[in-house]
């Protein structure tokens, strides 16, 4: 069924008026309580909402992770509960809905309703809209080394108001798209829900998996039994089409290249920048740049088990991170690693087990994640189908 179809149905021949986003909300800045005021920042209640707190776009948040105490409020001013924060500037277009009252940093432009629009405009429904607002924010963004929302387009943005001179009616029609939306939500914070749980059994299994009693095992510097290479310098204008990752400095490839140099089984650890000593596993060709690989003897260490054992300790290897600038991790840091080498038998049998977890926690051809990901693309499926209001000619163009 098409959006248009789908949105008549619901509608039932209803008008539909569009009102700018600055005659609908109150449009207000964040800001930082002083710093330099100890005071403010001990013994915090007030929630003080900063981009670490919006890590996943569209979250529905009563709590953040940094407070202030009630003295640092501006004034004695807090933005009310169920406003709405929206990222103009830096993560431009991430948004939430804040149900409780609280403050918010420079980055967000807070979005309350005027009392006018209380009685005929649901919050959770302008909260889902603003996922369109989300995204006509990141194709009207100046481009400078510090990025901005163009603020005069913002305020022209405009939300749907169904049935406007029916409240009761307009209400229905969208609490129903909200209940709709919710459910499609429901069951993808429930599936995340049921990661997190898996992430903390595998965490807690791979530590005692490789916690090993020294009468056991074997222990010797990780530089004894693997050779350790450095990754070769390439920038993305020397690259060549193809879809060889290459593998630098994060979790995820910079780009991808025609040509590999390094292929089979391989344990990366990030040498700079920001991901410095973040430990990943390949096994296909990559062209390795800012990063070096840990190839271990056969017969003496498996590289699967390296990598576990590694990704255990991932805290204290981030930790070997020097210089103020840009921190790197040296490769004669961690080939002094001491590394616990029991029997290939043992190590294949610890492999098995948490490759198991592994696939459950992490991959997305299978387990928990490949089910939030086609969760969530049928979620923003229903989304932009429930949210595609007919528009006037003139603004349809």
């Amino acid at each position: 069924m098409s959006s248009t179809v789908f949105l008549e149905k619901l509608l039932d021949g209803a008008d539909v008026e569009w009102r700018p986003i600055l005659e609908v909300f109150h449009l207000k800045n964040g800001y930082t309580p002083s710093k330099s005021k100890q005071e403010f920042w001990e013994d915090g209640t007030v929630p003080w909402f900063r981009m670490d707190d919006i890590r996943q776009n569209g979250r529905i948040l009563s709590d953040s992770l940094q407070k202030v105490s009630e003295s640092g409020v501006k004034g004695g001013k807090l933005f009310p509960a169920n406003s709405i924060i929206v990222a103009t500037t830096a993560t431009i277009g991430e948004h939430a809905l804040i149900r409780v009252p609280f403050l918010a940093n420079q980055q967000f432009t807070v979005l309350n309703l005027r009392d006018e629009y209380i009685r005929k405009l649901d919050i959770k429904f302008l909260f889902y809209f603003c996922f369109l607002l989300s995204r006509w924010c990141k194709q009207n963004t100046k481009k400078s080394s510090f990025p901005s929302v163009n603020m005069n387009g913002f305020r022209k943005f405009k939300f749907p108001i169904p049935f406007p001179d029916n409240p009761e009616k307009s209400l229905a029609i969208q609490g129903e798209i909200v209940r709709i939306l919710d459910t499609f939500m429901e069951l993808t914070t429930e599936l995340t829900t049921e990661l997190t749980a898996r992430k903390k059994q595998y965490e807690y299994y791979r530590e005692k998996l490789l916690t090993f009693d020294d009468a056991d095992v074997e222990w010797r510097p990780l530089g004894e039994v693997a050779e350790f290479c450095r990754g070769t310098a390439i920038t993305k204008m020397q690259s060549t089409d193809g879809d060889i990752p290459v593998v630098a400095n994060g979790p995820v490839p910079t780009y991808f290249h025609g040509e590999h140099n390094r292929e089979g089984e391989t344990v990366v650890v990030a040498r700079s920048g920001a991901y410095a000593g973040y430990v990943s596993y390949w096994n296909r060709p990559i062209f390795l740049t800012d990063a070096f690989s840990i190839h271990p003897q056969s017969k003496v260490i498996q590289s699967r088990f390296v990598y576990y054992l590694l990704q255990n300790k991932q805290g204290q290897i981030h930790a070997m991170k020097k210089g103020a600038g840009v921190p790197h991790v040296r490769v004669k840091e961690v080939q002094k690693y001491d590394v616990p080498i029991p029997s290939l038998a043992e190590q294949q049998r610890i492999v098995s087990i948490l490759d198991k977890f592994d696939a459950l926690t992490t991959s997305l051809t299978e387990g928990l994640p490949r089910e939030i990901e086609l969760r969530q693309k049928q979620y923003e499926y229903y989304r932009d189908l429930l949210l595609n209001f007919p528009k006037p000619e003139k603004d349809s163009a």
